[in-house]
């Protein structure tokens, strides 16, 4: 039977909603290992190297959690596609929540010897599985709901579990933080790893009531509509919009990890300047991005999609230099206002990623094709993005090969945005499975 207009429009909403809050849950778990990655892993999982060394090493158990994010895309994206959304987004939820919580448990190397640092990456891995089926099914959970026309939209909520999880994040640290040293090492780092227990029941129970998504349902209803092997189907029909994915995704999934953690890590340690400080700054610069993402939202329904992540990708090269510089005065004013340069810029690309992917995949394969592509990325380019910054830091040339670094991301993901965006509105191939309304929404460079 049909749904009425209010029927649907009150799933579109559910299922956006549930999207949201479950996302927010997830990068709660993914940012709170990244702040402790800055300030306490080195010490108490590796205390054994130079303070420098241990920064690096703690820094490569971060980037354990991307390299897991592609196999996590594939696995469920597999599922996705083959049985549908929700159940793999309750799935994603639960396993991220469990390697969380026992993180906050994990005895440190003073206690257990190297099966601490072992056990680090193994949850770490977990969380990157989690994180790699979560995003993709989320976001289509809320496109794929959503009306033609505001698919862009729904999908910028999605985009703002990020910013959502990250205040949290810094709220638990910040409030922790202000423990003595002492305490903060011993137990108060743990607190906030704990806490995701709580967040993924209630996450749970929202998600638990939300239905399968529109276009999946009447995918499935189609003849051969459900490849026995996504992945071969998408690298057969669609591989040149994964190779693209994977570039346009770059500074998306690499700019919260220059700023929460390699800038948080160069902050407290080289620049010296006191950990609560940068958590403050860190929390205003995260309600900033859940403020102006709905505006640039809102701003691309009107100008175009396309334009808006260009020009703010474009924006985003020209501010990175007096960024950088501004960093590092050491000032905290003057380095909220260098943040705040590229989170304003950067954050309105990002706000439309998820849309602009998730359109760019035929129905049978998106599941597989938006995962891979985003977490591919993720690990290739993202998850480095703090070792490989620190180590340009390390080799003593100062900070300004970091910065040849981000632009270098920053004119990877503008070309790789503009190619999608042509690639996607020339001719395609009726074996694509897009059909006419489809193209109709994608977004175009024109």
């Amino acid at each position: 039977m049909p749904q009425t207009t209010s029927t649907a429009g009150r799933k579109a909403r559910q299922a956006t909603t549930a999207s949201f809050i479950g996302t927010a849950v997830e990068w709660y778990d993914f940012y709170i290992y990244g702040t402790a990655t800055a300030l306490v892993f080195g010490k108490l999982f590796f205390p054994t190297a130079s303070p420098t060394a241990g920064t690096l090493a703690a820094f490569a158990t971060f980037w354990v959690g991307f390299l897991a994010r592609p196999l996590g895309g594939l696995i469920f994206g597999h599922i996705g596609d083959r049985v549908g959304r929700k159940n793999v987004l309750v799935t994603t939820l639960v396993l991220m929540g469990t390697a969380t919580t026992l993180i906050g448990l994990l005895p440190t190397y003073a206690t257990i010897g190297a099966a601490a640092p072992v056990l680090l990456v193994l949850l770490r891995a977990v969380q990157g599985i989690a994180v790699g089926g979560e995003w993709g099914g989320a976001v289509l959970m809320a496109t794929e709901n959503a009306e033609h026309k505001r698919r862009g939209f729904a999908g910028m909520w999605v985009q703002q579990g990020s910013p959502a999880g990250s205040i949290l994040a810094t709220l638990v640290f910040i409030a922790v933080g202000n423990l003595p040293d002492d305490a903060f090492m011993t137990w108060g780092w743990r607190v906030p790893f704990l806490l995701s227990a709580v967040l993924v029941i209630i996450g749970l129970v929202i998600r638990l009531k939300v239905t399968e998504s529109t276009d999946f349902e009447k995918a499935r209803q189609q003849e051969d509509a459900t490849p026995k092997i996504p992945v071969v189907e998408l690298f057969r029909t669609s591989r040149v919009l994964v190779l693209l994915g994977v570039g346009a995704s770059a500074m998306g999934i690499s700019s919260a990890y220059f700023t929460n953690t390699f800038v948080l890590s160069w902050a407290t340690s080289d620049l010296g300047v006191h950990r609560q400080t940068m958590l403050d700054i860190l929390l205003i610069l995260a309600v900033l991005q859940f403020l102006w993402q709905p505006l640039a939202a809102l701003l691309a329904q009107r100008v175009g999609t396309v334009r808006v992540m260009a020009g703010a990708l474009i924006a985003n090269i020209v501010v990175a230099v007096p960024m950088f510089l501004l960093i590092a005065t050491r000032n905290s004013t003057l380095i909220g206002v260098g943040l705040a340069l590229g989170v304003l810029t950067g954050c309105s690309y990002y706000a439309l990623l998820a849309g602009f992917l998730s359109q760019a995949f035929p129905v049978k394969v998106r599941y597989t094709g938006v995962s891979l592509a985003y977490q591919l990325c993720s690990t290739i380019i993202g998850g480095s993005t703090p070792f490989v910054a620190q180590w340009l830091l390390t080799r003593g040339a100062g900070h300004w090969p970091v910065v040849g670094y981000y632009i270098t991301l920053l004119l990877l993901t503008t070309v790789c945005v503009l190619a999608l965006a042509r690639y996607r509105s020339g001719p395609r191939d009726d074996t694509s499975g897009t059909d006419a309304r489809e193209r109709e929404s994608l977004p175009t460079v024109a």
